[in-house]
């Protein structure tokens, strides 16, 4: 078996971070090595516990999701970060893209989505919920002249909207392999080495 994937786990609210204890002891996968009530008690654990993925309430005090996360960057480049938030607001979904967070889910969501969300952002994929999708999808969707083709410009609106190859394969109506040549010519294109790096480019370079 694989090793699982270490997780520290940030909020402020009691009730909110025992459920999610709870909620991923029964995914054999997952370990929750380490808990924290406030960004300073965040940092502190990734510090002692260096885990593979901090889920995080945006909302903390002394230091909040979004700070303690450029924090982390700094620190510590290889931890993925999910944030979990109350708000659906543009904001919020604007803060969080422009923090470079891994993923973002709504306190509404179903719980099982943090599982997978771990997973998920684990795999190198974009999390971000429905609101954010529709943002990314809609009329901002335009990104400044590069060298793609029309094509490869949707496959990489995909790619940022975290939809895995298959799930691109079939919304284009084209193959798995088609969609794994565009993503070669658009990482030769845009100097990326994976698709992370891609959906960054794609988010940092929209307008």
């Amino acid at each position: 078996m694989d090793k699982p994937i270490r997780v520290v786990l940030a909020d402020d609210h009691a009730l909110v971070l025992e459920g999610l204890r709870s909620l991923l002891a029964a995914e054999p996968d997952i370990l929750v090595i380490a808990t924290a009530t406030d960004g300073e008690r965040l940092l502190d654990a990734v510090e002692r516990f260096h885990p593979d993925v901090v889920v995080t309430d945006i909302q903390m005090p002394y230091l909040d999701g979004l700070a303690s996360l450029q924090t982390i960057r700094q620190r510590h480049p290889g931890v993925t970060i999910l944030l979990l938030t109350a708000f659906s607001d543009g904001d919020t979904l604007r803060a969080a893209l422009e923090a470079r967070a891994d993923g973002l889910l709504l306190k509404s969501d179903p719980p099982e989505r943090v599982a997978e969300a771990i997973r998920q952002i684990t795999a190198g994929q974009l999390v971000f919920p429905a609101a954010a999708r529709h943002w990314l999808s809609g009329s901002h969707t335009a990104v400044p002249p590069v060298p793609l083709s029309e094509r490869e410009n949707e496959v990489l609106a995909l790619v940022a909207e975290g939809l895995t190859n298959a799930q691109i394969a079939h919304r284009l109506h084209i193959s798995q392999n088609t969609v794994k040549f565009h993503l070669q010519n658009i990482y030769q294109q845009l100097g990326v080495r994976n698709r992370t790096e891609a959906s960054r480019w794609y988010l940092d370079k929209r307008p």
